[in-house]
């Protein structure tokens, strides 16, 4: 595709990428630049707001971000995703949601919870019995009943209902990187006989009705976002740009986030060859929607880059674990890359990464020095 580190964005979006970014609901962002919601095994066993999530997220905000969102936050008790992830499923939860929501205002940023379900992704030590949209006997997964999918589709409106009332900004709905809407939406996984199998249209019916009963039950200027993976998982890119253009047609969601693993790759469907993955998005009509997307942008050149090439907001992943304030940084020095890793515990401990946090980047490739 092209060569890492080569200059080929317009110069003039190095310029508007700090530039306010207004949605139909809810605040403009002060800039383009959103902290992607990061798996990181903060929070308390109840998914309480620890200190240690509070002092992450607090630091992104002041550190220029334009939009902070906390990392997939489960809607459900048995949907847990992580040991130590942050919870929006209890009233117990909003005491810490609302401080933190206040932080990150404070700190002039937009502020979202992203909401998820594991799925059969969720380990069986924190869930018991996990399940999924159909049986997958090997891995000790159970379909939801039609019953039981009705009232994920409840619990996920429930939770937003809840950052609601905690003072956030909105919410973005996790539809990607294979846990339950994924799984829903995959012809692979999804091998149900109900309203919510089959078609694309049946298969889709569960993110609709959790983006419609959201809306309905939020205030009128709430954000909401979905975040779509466009292939892997077995989704079919094809289906998942049917998806959302019919998600921007009807304007039900306020911005898309598009995880594409790679801004800059092509798309891995032979029939979609030729072009970016991104593209593929980028040239959908967008009425008032906004278009994010994620995956490997660790410069400043790579931001603008993103952003020349038709994304209205990049989403900064790792770049952001390592340095808090990448958006400023990124500002003062419009050729600013981020920090060569591997980088020691201590490094990270100063950009707000406490132990826990520190011990699951471990998984990462030669990302953390052993001491």
């Amino acid at each position: 595709m092209r060569g890492r580190g080569v200059r080929r964005y317009n110069t003039a979006m190095t310029d508007s990428a700090f530039e306010p970014l207004p949605f139909a609901r809810g605040p403009a962002m002060k800039n383009r630049f959103v902290l992607s919601p990061l798996t990181n095994m903060q929070s308390h066993p109840d998914g309480r707001l620890s200190e240690e999530e509070h002092r992450w997220l607090q630091m992104r905000a002041a550190g220029g971000f334009g939009l902070t969102m906390t990392c997939a936050t489960s809607v459900q008790a048995v949907g847990k995703g992580f040991q130590g992830q942050l919870g929006a499923f209890s009233d117990d939860h909003l005491e810490g949601l609302a401080r933190l929501a206040g932080s990150i205002r404070a700190a002039g940023s937009v502020s979202a919870v992203q909401l998820h379900h594991a799925g059969s992704r969720a380990p069986a030590e924190l869930v018991g019995q996990p399940v999924s949209s159909s049986d997958d006997a090997a891995g000790g997964v159970r379909a939801l009943t039609t019953a039981e999918v009705e009232q994920l589709v409840e619990d996920f409106v429930a939770a937003a209902a809840r950052v609601d009332r905690a003072g956030f900004d909105g919410v973005e709905i996790h539809g990607a990187h294979g846990y339950m809407l994924t799984q829903f939406l995959s012809p692979e996984t999804n091998r149900r006989q109900d309203r919510y199998g089959g078609s694309l249209e049946n298969r889709a019916r569960i993110v609709f009705e959790v983006v419609d009963g959201a809306r309905r039950r939020c205030r009128p200027d709430f954000q909401i976002g979905l975040r779509l993976s466009a292939e892997r998982f077995g989704l079919r890119l094809g289906e998942m740009r049917d998806v959302a253009q019919e998600l921007m047609d009807q304007g039900r969601v306020d911005y898309l986030d598009m995880s594409l693993w790679d801004y800059a790759k092509a798309p891995e469907d032979d029939g979609f060859k030729g072009r970016s993955l991104m593209s593929w998005f980028t040239d959908l009509r967008r009425g008032a929607v906004r278009l994010g997307v994620v995956g490997k942008i660790a410069t400043a050149s790579q931001a603008f880059e993103a952003l020349s090439q038709g994304a209205d907001f990049v989403l900064i992943g790792r770049a952001a674990i390592l340095h808090h304030d990448f958006p400023d940084l990124a500002k003062r020095d419009r050729d600013f890359r981020a920090v060569a890793t591997p980088v020691t515990p201590a490094y990270l401990h100063s950009q707000g990464v406490s132990p826990a946090f520190v011990d699951y980047i471990r998984s990462f490739k030669d990302f953390v020095t052993a001491s």
